[in-house]
């Protein structure tokens, strides 16, 4: 496919999310490490790529985009176990990147997923990732994690 050369700007909106750009070590609340994650930016910087692997077997990948048209977020999240999500919204007026989806699970019951992320001052990123399998009305926790910054190598 070739571009388009009268392709518009990027709406600025593509660098919202760049706040969770570059490597990090994922820990617990209470400081447990369960995972590495490395996000960066691909396509032009339009496209936030996520690549999370924990010390065990578990592993997962993203694909985060600005939708122009639809102005919104989505993510396209895949693991090893076979979860799929898709996840849609955007920056909140606190500066959190609040996305949320709809998902049927294996036994057939509905869920429906937010994961917050909210950039800390000390440089941190939390990630809060709540379910509601009453269609939004109460919320139950199903990750709280703490993204810290990975030092790059010295020479």
């Amino acid at each position: 496919m070739s571009p388009v050369s009268s392709a518009p700007p990027p709406p600025a909106e593509i660098h919202d999310f760049d706040f969770w750009l570059g490597s990090w070590e994922v820990v617990t609340p209470d400081g447990k490490l369960v995972g590495h994650n490395h996000i960066e930016a691909i396509l032009g910087g339009r496209v936030l790529r996520e690549n999370y692997t924990t010390p065990g077997t578990y592993a997962g990948r993203s694909f985060n985009i600005y939708n122009a048209a639809a102005q919104r977020w989505e993510q396209y999240w895949v693991d090893v176990t076979g979860l799929a999500l898709h996840l849609t919204g955007g920056l909140n007026p606190a500066g959190q990147m609040v996305l949320q989806g709809k998902r049927v699970t294996p036994a057939g019951t509905s869920i429906v997923d937010r994961i917050t992320w909210t950039p800390q001052a000390d440089g941190t990123v939390r990630q809060f990732w709540e379910t509601s399998s009453d269609g939004g009305e109460t919320w139950a926790p199903a990750f709280d994690g703490r993204y810290r910054p990975v030092a790059p190598p010295t020479p």
